[in-house]
């Protein structure tokens, strides 16, 4: 084995934060390297700070490195600063493990969390050492794989990733690596390549572009269909059946540097049936798959005790949606297993993504009682009916009750997070995000002083696989007049702080996530240009962007504004998450209309797709729904607007008193 650490040892004090490139993380694997292990690199395309918590990422790295057949190692964009240096002094891409060069490894594998990445897969790529393109590559070079939730449309990558994950990894790396090592132990033959990738599009969930084509009639796509008969038209995302048969990562990597979510974090579940229209995440990640109580409460204790962190997010789409999720809370918090650390410090509890109508007083008494961590409710639209075409069934009555909650047990400040540029929204809806946020603070002040809310605005963009897949995105002028809506409805309000999204950057995630095969050539040029790091507000630059589409030939207003009809070709259709086309298009029409759409968990199955296609059901671990029900299960749906208000009953007139006895009580002190 080669390292090329020597070189780079030598570069790094000429950078900022060379921690991120060193590894040696508690946890860190010791890959075994040799011709008979296919090695793969895993490749998080953004900063290793941002990279490293990512829990895919770390699952099959754990997973991988237990296989007698494969090893892994992982890599991360270097910052700018760093790219300089190796580009000058002739270093390629290394793994932070062993730091091996790129080249070296059998495959070479992206998480796409995030589209504005795209570019960084790119400059990845060419760090390698490897052409950009995959039809310049040869039978030596690594294979160029990718998964995560963005590849649910692969389009925009096709022409530079050579196979894609669709759904869940874990089964389908472990086939990857035989279908790989059977080729690898072959010898790589000139002109094979092109074998073992039809043997990858053999397995379920694995999506090679190179074998499909991608059909235009003028400017409008036509159809993506295989060149060979054996090669499937639709590729069917992969499910795990049952979270309890993976309880990954048992070693979870603990940083020598500062990162972002820096603590213990276990899935208590995946997927989502709350039906919001706008979520890509919980329309491709059906159906529901909890993990067992008993399994998470011994991932927590046992991953505490061995990093050593003082708090654990309890992860899911909808963490409050967990069936166990009270009495887990009041376990992690109050039990004697898992309380508290080894200096005795009590264990705090991070519940992301929590649901407004799930955050009850005991569920905040319980994770009050260690340090309070940030708490973010999601109402994601201001009015009722605004909520309601989205399918985010929250009343105000739900919203405030959570809020008092949290302020009532000692909370003073927290996060609401909306969206702009919604289908059909209005002034008065996006003037009611204000509103909303006023009034929580106004229930703030009954308990404390400092009661403040920071709200937090999004650009919509209408995501594939969605019901709202054929809603053409606000251009971002709209979504900028939009914010001015908001924080002309705030005015003076100190105790509110408004945030928001870059509405050019939404803009670009825009062209890159609901494009075609052509909008590759759009990635490349503004890669070439320089554009890399577009998740970050110091490196975007919408007229890159601008100027890449034009010199493409393409339009913003065809790939990114406008609105889609029902039968026209989407750039994702040969990818099936699961979803019936029919339920979606259904489900836009009911938005349309105003309807809601209760949880299927615990309602009739509406027939989506996800359950019926994969033979698979909703996993729970407790047959009692959640804190809070289900959503618009037993609610009157029109009436979610209203705030009820409770009438006292008058009291009764009391006496005065005789003043001479009123005196004498206030003398002695005493009462009479």
């Amino acid at each position: 084995m080669t390292t090329l650490w020597p070189r780079l040892e030598s570069l790094l004090p000429r950078v900022s934060k060379p921690a991120r490139y060193i590894g040696c993380e508690d946890g860190m694997q010791r890959p075994t390297v040799g011709p008979h292990l296919t090695s793969w690199l895993l490749a998080y395309p953004d900063t290793y700070e941002i990279g490293l918590p990512n829990q895919g990422l770390q699952i099959l790295y754990e997973l991988l490195n237990e296989r007698p057949d494969a090893s892994a190692e992982r890599t991360y964009a270097p910052w700018i600063d760093l790219e300089a240096e190796m580009r000058a002094a002739g270093v390629p891409l290394f793994s932070v493990d062993t730091h091996r060069a790129a080249g070296d490894f059998d495959i070479i594998a992206f998480n796409l969390s995030a589209e504005l990445v795209y570019t960084n897969v790119l400059n990845c790529i060419d760090l390698a050492g490897l052409a950009v393109r995959s039809q310049q590559r040869s039978d030596a070079d690594p294979l160029i794989g990718a998964g995560g939730h963005c590849a649910y449309n692969p389009e925009p990558l096709a022409d530079f990733v050579d196979f894609f994950v669709i759904g869940d990894g874990e089964e389908a790396v472990g086939e990857i690596t035989e279908a790989v090592g059977a080729w690898k132990r072959s010898g790589k033959q000139a002109g094979t390549r092109a074998t073992v990738l039809r043997d990858l599009a053999g397995i379920e969930g694995v999506y090679v572009p190179a074998l499909y084509e991608a059909v235009y009639d003028g400017s409008a796509l036509a159809a993506v269909t295989p060149k060979h008969p054996d090669v499937p038209a639709l590729v069917s995302k992969r499910t795990v059946a049952d979270l309890g048969e993976w309880p990954y990562p048992r070693r979870q990597l603990v940083p020598v540097t500062e990162v972002v979510h820096d603590r213990l974090s276990v899935e208590m579940f995946r997927g989502c049936t709350r039906g919001c229209r706008f979520c890509q995440a919980g329309m491709i990640t059906r159906p529901v798959r909890e993990r067992p109580a008993a399994q998470v409460r011994e991932m927590v204790a046992a991953g505490l005790e061995r990093s050593g962190y003082d708090e654990v997010s309890l992860m899911s789409l909808s963490t409050a949606d967990y069936s166990g999720i009270a009495d887990l809370v009041r376990d992690t918090v109050v039990g004697d297993s898992v309380a508290a650390d080894a200096e005795g410090n009590r264990i705090s509890v991070s519940l992301p993504s929590m649901r407004v109508d799930a955050f009850t007083v005991d569920m905040a008494d319980h994770v009050s009682r260690a340090r309070r961590t940030g708490l973010t409710f999601a109402p994601e639209a201001g009015s009722w009916r605004l909520r309601r075409i989205i399918n985010k069934l929250i009343t105000e009555e739900d919203l405030y009750g959570a809020v008092r909650s949290a302020y009532s047990k000692g909370w003073h400040r927290m996060k609401l997070y909306f969206l702009t540029g919604l289908p059909s929204e209005m002034h008065p809806d996006t003037e009611a995000i204000a509103h909303l946020a006023d009034a929580c603070t106004r229930i703030g002040q009954e308990y404390t002083k400092r009661a403040s809310v920071t709200v937090s605005l999004g650009g919509f963009v209408p995501k594939p696989h969605t019901p709202f897949q054929w809603f053409g995105q606000n251009p971002p002028e709209e979504l900028a007049r939009k914010v001015q809506l908001v924080r002309s409805a705030l005015g003076r309000n100190r105790r509110v702080q408004l945030k928001w999204h870059d509405p050019a950057a939404t803009t670009a995630e825009g062209i890159v996530s609901r494009g075609d095969r052509r909008v590759g050539r759009v990635i490349e040029y503004v890669w070439r240009k320089g554009g890399t790091f577009q998740e970050w507000s110091e490196r975007f630059d919408l007229a890159l962007w601008e100027e890449a589409m034009a010199a493409c030939g393409l339009s913003l207003d065809e790939q990114v504004y406008r609105h889609r009809s029902e039968h026209e070709v989407l750039p994702w259709d040969h990818i099936g998450a699961g979803l019936h086309r029919d339920f979606l298009w259904q489900d836009w029409q009911d938005a349309l209309a105003g309807h809601g759409l209760p949880d299927c968990r615990w309602t009739p199955c509406y027939d989506c797709g996800a359950c019926t296609e994969y033979g698979i059901e909703h996993v729970v671990a407790s047959p009692v729904a959640p804190n809070g029900g289900s959503q618009g299960t037993g609610q009157d749906l029109a009436t979610g607007h209203l705030v009820p208000v409770e009438l006292r009953p008058r009291a009764l007139p009391v006496e005065p008193r005789p003043r001479s006895l009123a005196g004498a009580a206030a003398a002695t002190g005493s009462s009479a």
